[in-house]
């Protein structure tokens, strides 16, 4: 693991650009942590920006927007780089700097958007895929995790269009919208099959997936309207 170098990087954010962007509040983006609780927490929410398109975090700033500054950088630092390459994997690159705010120093941490998707995260029983959802890190469906992994792949996806697709682009068509449970219903087959089709179409790009209550659905991309 690459430890902490000792060197604090100043950002050029000043404190007035510090302000601004505290001022939008958490979101797909954006997350406060007071301090960070440890590797394994954090590591959750890296995990979920560089699944998702990045985002920045926020430490020594708590939940109501208030500065609350940070007490020792190189302990943060540590942890930080302990979560992003020992509890990530593959390992997230970060980008941390120091802004100066008066008494008080906040840390800047920017997640890029991982090349190579998904970002497992590390747990006792399972690795766990996580993306970002507004203002919150939460656990990826299985159909999100493999849509992912099919976009990393360099092996290209294919697909036949057949009597199953033909049902469902019908079924598209009338209602907008479909699960898996719905998809295998209609074409009588398992959960598991109708899941791989549904992969490989939004892969391909002909279908997009959305979550709605913390189930998928299915629909026509915009390009295929």
């Amino acid at each position: 693991m690459l430890l902490p170098n000792g060197e604090i990087r100043i950002s050029e954010m000043s404190a007035a650009d510090l302000r601004n962007l505290i001022q939008r509040g958490e979101g797909s983006f954006l997350e406060f942590k007071k301090t960070i609780p440890s590797p394994e927490k954090i590591a959750r929410e890296i995990a979920a920006f560089a699944n998702t398109k990045g985002g920045t975090i926020l430490i020594g700033v708590d939940d109501h927007q208030n500065v609350t500054g940070v007490d020792g950088f190189f302990e943060e630092e540590y942890l930080l780089m302990e979560a992003s390459q020992k509890h990530c994997v593959p390992a997230v690159p970060l980008e941390i700097e120091l802004v100066h705010t008066g008494p008080l120093d906040v840390m800047v941490v920017r997640v890029p958007e991982s090349e190579t998707k998904p970002v497992y995260l590390k747990n006792r029983k399972k690795r766990q895929v996580f993306v970002r959802v507004n203002d919150e890190s939460v656990l990826a469906s299985d159909e999100q995790s493999e849509v992912m992994k099919n976009k990393s792949s360099s092996e290209g996806v294919t697909f036949e269009y057949g009597k199953n697709e033909q049902m469902l682009f019908r079924y598209l068509n009338e209602y907008g919208e479909i699960t898996v449970s719905k998809f295998a219903q209609l074409i009588n087959v398992t959960s598991y099959r109708a899941s791989k089709i549904l992969v490989n179409l939004v892969s391909a790009g002909i279908l997009r997936l959305f979550r709605r209550y913390e189930t998928d659905y299915f629909t026509f991309a915009e390009t295929t309207k």
